[in-house]
């Protein structure tokens, strides 16, 4: 590993836990109907993240270029390249190595939806990222995803162990330097996918828990399964306290504290 690459790693993973508790607002062509209302002020949303010191956000192009300016070089930025849907009817790459870098990044983000038909036009463009990525020094984290096809045509991510390890090998096989992959839902199973894996891996948030502590909740099982950490959306900036809700999950995925003892402490009700 170059040391530009490996200076840009350790931005990343800066806490002396080693794990990554970062936040992402990259969402967009991913909801076919309306943006959450957590995202529809982004500037807002994006000032009350900050605030909770995140060790990362992920974010589009635009937005690093019109709402980033005011926190830049305080937080590690990774931006992220694609547009895209399960179903693949948005699925484009907006930026690429060069481009983060001129924007500053620490890394660049791209997301990849495995099974299906268009599973090795997925991995082939990851391959083509880290490609042009590593002469720069610059880490490319992979977003993978299994999906389901139904019988009416709609796609599902589904979370079982067996389609989260082949997203897991995906990711080994196409060479990136962190792997962000749904949790299995059980730190048992999800244990065993990472300890045969030998690239970081980091639990995607997920889909929108109910409560802020079944979030928690979460984010503990994927910390006891051995996750290099968690990158969390929706149930950050979907709860209405956002700067107390990074600081909740900073605690349990940092210091270990139990979800319903870190609510306690900030405060928080479910």
């Amino acid at each position: 590993m170059g040391l530009g690459k490996m200076i840009r790693l350790r931005r990343l993973f800066a806490h002396p836990s080693g794990r990554l508790c970062s936040v992402a607002v990259d969402h967009f062509l991913g909801y076919h109907d309306a943006l959450p209302t957590g995202l529809k002020d982004l500037p807002q949303t994006i000032r009350q993240v900050v605030a909770g010191r995140p060790d990362a956000v992920t974010m589009q192009y635009g937005v690093v270029r019109t709402c980033w300016p005011p926190y830049a070089g305080q937080i590690p930025m990774i931006v992220q390249s694609t547009a895209g849907r399960p179903d693949d009817t948005a699925d484009e790459i907006f930026l690429g190595a060069e481009d983060a870098l001129r924007l500053g990044a620490d890394a660049l983000a791209i997301c990849a939806f495995v099974r299906g038909k268009t599973e090795a036009f997925h991995l082939r463009r990851v391959a083509d990222a880290v490609r042009q990525a590593d002469p720069w020094g610059l880490p490319v984290i992979l977003h993978v995803y299994p999906r389901k096809w139904q019988s009416d045509g709609k796609v599902d991510i589904v979370f079982t162990p067996e389609e989260i390890a082949w997203c897991v090998r995906c990711g080994i096989e196409t060479g990136v330097d962190v792997i962000k992959v749904p949790y299995t839902g059980d730190p048992t199973t999800y244990g065993e996918i990472l300890r045969a894996c030998p690239t970081p891996v980091v639990a995607a948030g997920g889909p929108k828990c109910p409560t802020l502590l079944s979030a928690l909740e979460m984010a503990a099982g994927v910390v006891r399964a051995g996750a290099k950490g968690m990158t969390v959306g929706r149930n950050i900036w979907g709860f209405p306290k956002i700067t107390a809700a990074v600081e909740a999950f900073k605690a349990v995925i940092h210091d270990g504290r139990a979800p319903a003892q870190a609510m306690a402490e900030l405060g928080l009700q479910d």
